[in-house]
């Protein structure tokens, strides 16, 4: 048996547990050419940082955006290596690690 919900009918959505602390705002969907639309407030905007564009993840509970993250001014490989080589890490930690025995497994590539 299907259950159908009118379009504005909300209380049909599953409840989410961070509903408690989120803000929630009904927003109108408007007709743009052949798709569809909502405008988000500048204030959401500005707070997670939404320029241009967003990700969008559908999932059973609905629809979710996501700002873009920032990729940042990004190292070439060499100047990695370079940046790596003058920092004075201690990387002692990490030796314990050498008797994991994986040195001795065969390899196969």
């Amino acid at each position: 048996m299907e259950v159908r919900h009118a379009e504005n009918d909300l209380d049909y959505l599953p409840k989410c547990y961070y509903s408690n602390y989120m803000k929630v705002i009904e927003l109108k969907v408007s007709r743009i050419g052949n798709s569809r639309g909502v405008r988000l407030p500048a204030e959401t905007l500005r707070r997670y940082g939404i320029g241009s564009e967003v990700l969008m993840e559908e999932n059973s509970e609905g629809i979710l955006l996501r700002p873009i993250p920032s990729q940042g001014d990004k190292l070439s490989w060499e100047e990695t290596a370079q940046s790596m080589a003058t920092e004075a890490e201690n990387w002692q930690d990490w030796e314990v690690t050498l008797a994991d025995g994986l040195d001795d497994l065969p390899w196969k590539p």
